[in-house]
């Protein structure tokens, strides 16, 4: 067997999970609208490096994302941990240095859904700065309707105030998720532009995580935060 299928149900139902659970109080709605079988995309606003956990811990599905290379690469007892405890928990790490980065997360986000996974991804890219939802970039659009598995919008609540930016230990405190109803976009490119589907697309999915969320909108693409630690 392999070991993140082991350290999976380990870290989700007897060690994470249940302390998440008695930090965090979480509060989760809407949880039957995630198929229960067959591929499906989570796209969720991002507040706090916390949210990477939420979902893969909140949400009765396996669930897989994309994350910096270097949560691999570590070194030692602590970096063997690290890169453990993310591939337990779902991560794929993507080397995002090359200039094929976004094709190669494409295909590796795509290759999950064709395998009838679940795959979970902020369209804005990288966490609010201030709490604000942000404009959504194409990525999952383009995903959508290359694969045709749904978008299941969801809204992450809390997370910021409990691990504000330059916080790396969250503080307990409640957090909420709201999940929405699936979106369906196979096929929306058809005699369209691409380019022009992909962003009415990532429009319609971010209203619907803003009706969930009930967060200001901001018709911009939110800075990227510097530093090794920024995502």
């Amino acid at each position: 067997m392999e070991p993140d299928r082991v350290i999976y149900p380990l870290l989700k139902h007897v060690l994470m999970g249940p302390a998440m659970r008695v930090a965090f109080l979480p509060r989760v709605s809407g949880l039957a609208h995630v198929p229960r079988i067959g591929p499906v995309i989570l796209a969720a606003n991002h507040l706090a490096f916390l949210d990477s956990f939420v979902l893969p811990l909140m949400v009765p599905r396996r669930v897989h994302f994309l994350g910096k290379h270097e949560y691999f690469t570590g070194t030692g007892v602590k970096g063997r941990t690290v890169a453990a405890l993310f591939r337990g928990l779902g991560m794929i790490a993507v080397d995002r240095s090359g200039g094929r980065s976004a094709v190669a997360a494409l295909d590796t986000s795509a290759a999950v859904l064709e395998r009838g996974g679940v795959f979970a991804i902020h369209p804005e890219g990288t966490r609010s700065p201030d709490g604000r939802l942000y404009r959504g970039r194409t990525g999952v659009a383009r995903l959508a309707m290359r694969t045709g598995a749904p978008v299941v919008p969801v809204a992450i609540e809390g997370t910021d105030r409990l691990q504000p930016v330059g916080r790396a230990v969250p503080k307990p405190g409640r957090i909420g998720l709201r999940i929405g109803a699936p979106m369906a976009f196979a096929g929306r490119d058809d005699g369209v532009p691409r380019g022009k589907a992909a962003r009415q697309v990532t429009d319609e999915i971010m209203e619907a995580i803003q009706r969930l969320s009930g967060q200001e909108y901001v018709d911009d693409y939110a800075p990227r935060p510097s530093g090794p630690s920024g995502r």
